[in-house]
């Protein structure tokens, strides 16, 4: 039983030990708390679809707002309180560009 705990633990170290990007850990934030409500490809879901084409009207200030404060009186809860200005300008790039520099 401990060799196969011991085999277990030696496949998966180099896994867990991997670090991530900053880039990748918003990424991942948007695809996994942003598509609980948007869908995870973020065509929609409950919430309106948000990738680049549906958000052509906002610029990156708007929508870093809009992900800070969220939208009264709708769903669109505020990120404030877990989330900096940065990391909010970083995800807002994120949506209207599809990708992060």
């Amino acid at each position: 039983m401990l060799r196969l705990l011991a085999i277990c633990i030696l496949c998966c170290t180099p896994a867990l030990a991997e670090e991530t990007s900053p880039a990748a850990e918003l990424i991942n934030l948007v695809h996994q708390d942003c598509g609980s409500c948007h869908g995870l490809t973020l065509k929609g879901g409950l919430g309106p679809d948000i990738r680049p084409g549906s958000l052509s009207h906002y610029d990156i200030e708007t929508l870093s707002t809009v992900l800070l404060d969220g939208i009264p009186e709708t769903a669109m809860p505020p990120w404030r309180p877990l989330m900096s200005e940065a990391d909010a300008e970083k995800i807002a790039e994120y949506l209207l560009q599809g990708e992060l520099k």
